[in-house]
């Protein structure tokens, strides 16, 4: 297996611990693949969910950008659902999953 599949494989580990629910491999590769070379990065790879700034970065280069949505209150409170349920103790949420399961929140995954 190639790294990015091992990633894959405990990003789907992941979303089974943290969220109780299987993920859609095919759904979670081509998010995983969309975020290239930033998933072998430490720092890129992870989002910190208490840092304001890294999440207004997730809402406007994800959510507006890629998922063509438009700024509103309800992305601020998809984040906030997507980690409140990933787990305010849980220092490494890893980018791949959050934006997969912020993918299933809004119904997006027709972008992909």
């Amino acid at each position: 297996m190639s790294k990015r599949d091992d990633l894959i494989t405990k990003y789907a580990a992941d979303i089974k611990d943290k969220f109780g629910e299987s993920a859609d491999m095919d759904l979670l590769t081509k998010v995983t693949i969309g975020l290239g070379p930033s998933i072998y990065n430490i720092d890129a790879s992870k989002v910190s969910g208490s840092d304001e700034k890294e999440l207004a970065t997730v809402k406007n280069n994800y959510l507006i950008k890629k998922l063509g949505m438009a700024d509103s209150a309800k992305l601020d409170e998809g984040i906030k659902t997507v980690m409140d349920k990933y787990g305010s103790a849980n220092r490494n949420k890893h980018r791949a999953v959050v934006y997969y399961m912020l993918c299933k929140h809004f119904g997006k995954q027709s972008v992909y």
